[in-house]
């Protein structure tokens, strides 16, 4: 895995989908090469692990607000509802 430059600003989530879908119309048009389908095969594998780790991030981050009994507010770890895999 390549390591973080310092002062380089890592592209956002958005950036990296949006890099993803056009490696995949690339990929998907059939006119690239067998060498460079390759190096985008690898791209986007590397995209779309930055991706997931950034999605498993969010939702760690990700909390619901709740009413408490005196009506004031709390918040507590967001749950997947039950039977849904992630």
């Amino acid at each position: 895995m390549a390591k973080k430059k310092k002062g380089a600003k890592q592209p956002t989530f958005e950036q990296r989908l949006a890099r993803l879908e056009a490696i995949v119309e690339q990929l998907e048009s059939g006119d690239v090469g067998l060498d460079a389908s390759l190096k985008l095969y690898a791209e986007g594998a590397d995209l779309i692990q930055r991706c997931r780790a950034d999605l498993a991030e969010a939702e760690q981050r990700i909390q619901k607000l709740t009413e408490t009994a005196e009506g004031g507010l709390q918040t507590e770890p967001f749950d997947e509802p039950e039977g849904q895999d992630a």
